[in-house]
């Protein structure tokens, strides 16, 4: 690369990463997760009012893809399959609900509006996923991690995320032939399942393999070097296998959150996320048009009137999972608004099917749309949802 070349990113990065944060402590500050201030601080720089910002640039795009592999292996270290064991059958039918009853609603509205098959698949992709990490932050945040609500949540929002990986993988294999096939959605999803399964079967072998030889080596930094090389080579893999890179990425984090290294790996991996992952999102910011989300323009009106659907849609497919919920005394409302929150998994399935050409422009702003609202409305919805609980005696 030329000296104006890096000169150019440099000064992109710059931007993006200045904005990530400044709007990242804007949300931390009106009590809202920050990727949505990384996801504003993208609509603002999309807004050209920073005149050496060039979202086109091949490499931010390249970047912003390592973000998406280190926050799904982040998300693996953090994800517990012990307890999700524990959740049982319980967070099993919760996230079975919450995913299957969003997906089929997105994929009717879509085909009753008379819009294609891939289209309505992506759209329904979309409406399935539950950010585990928003939910756990607002129920640490209110003190209730411990309630057997927050239990069944947590657990079922760490399956949705599964399912979620599984269902984005088969998304993404539908986004890069081009046409929809269930046959090649059912090849997909069976080859994240195998690879899935199999990783977990063998990991544990390699991953004490690679432990010992951490221990016995004395170079500076060789224990996140490990784990970031295993968690690409496990991501170059299940694409080499016909499924996605993030399920290998996703699969290397729970394969080493079974290790003794798991917290040493979590706390050295946080600063190099926190330099990547916010590229992704407000790269995802800069292509939203904010634009067409005004009324007053008649052209907007049927993109806001989607857009609005996809919300009730959004929050009544998660809200009926509670009910699946089978135990007395437990407040079924409360654990259906826990699963309410899209967050960066639904922004994902909207960006792969935006550059896939899967979807087109404003389906993506209403998708965006989506996302930003489902997790907006959530913390509300839920410290409502848990003080009713109080009043009942508990």
């Amino acid at each position: 690369m030329h000296e104006a070349g890096v000169v150019g990113l440099l000064a992109d990065l710059l931007a993006i990463l200045l904005s990530a944060k400044i709007f990242g402590e804007m949300a931390e500050r009106w009590g809202q997760p920050v990727v949505l201030g990384e996801l504003l601080g993208g609509i603002f720089l999309g807004f050209g009012l920073i005149g050496f910002f060039r979202p086109e640039d091949p490499v931010l795009a390249i970047l912003a893809e390592i973000g998406v592999i280190l926050l799904l292996f982040e998300t693996g270290i953090n994800s517990d399959l012990s307890q999700l064991l524990k959740a049982g059958p319980v967070s099993l039918a919760v996230a079975c609900v919450g995913v299957a009853v969003p997906f089929l609603l997105g994929y009717g509205l879509m085909a009753f509006l008379g819009y294609g098959r891939m289209q309505a698949v992506f759209i329904g992709a979309a409406l399935t996923a539950t950010s585990v990490g928003i939910t756990a932050r607002v129920l640490s945040d209110m003190g209730k991690l411990g309630s057997p609500e927050a239990q069944i949540v947590l657990g079922a929002a760490v399956i949705d995320d599964i399912l979620g990986i599984i269902i984005l993988s088969a998304v993404q294999g539908v986004a890069s032939s081009g046409s929809l096939s269930w046959v090649s959605v059912m090849r997909t999803t069976l080859m994240a399942v195998i690879f899935l399964a199999a990783a977990l079967w063998i990991g544990p072998r390699i991953s004490s393999y690679l432990v010992k030889i951490v221990h016995r080596m004395r170079v500076r930094g060789i224990l996140i070097v490990t784990a970031v090389c295993f968690a690409f080579a496990m991501a170059l893999l299940a694409q080499a296998l016909g499924t996605a890179m993030i399920v290998g990425a996703f699969t290397a984090g729970i394969i080493l959150a079974r290790t003794d290294k798991r917290e040493d790996i979590d706390t050295t991996l946080k600063p190099i996320s926190d330099i990547f992952v916010p590229i992704f999102f407000v790269m995802v910011g800069t292509k939203v048009q904010l634009g067409a989300y005004n009324p007053i323009i008649p052209a907007n009106r049927a993109m806001l009137g989607l857009a609005a659907a996809l919300i009730l849609l959004a929050i009544l497919g998660k809200v009926v999972s509670g009910w699946a919920v089978r135990g007395r005394g437990l407040n079924r409302l409360a654990i259906g608004v826990g699963m309410i929150p899209r967050g960066e998994v639904g922004l994902i399935f909207a960006q792969i099917g935006l550059a896939a050409g899967a979807i087109t422009a404003p389906l993506y702003t209403a998708v965006v749309g989506m996302v930003a609202a489902t997790t907006f409305i959530s913390p509300p919805l839920l410290k409502k949802a848990f003080v009713r609980l109080e009043r009942q005696g508990r």
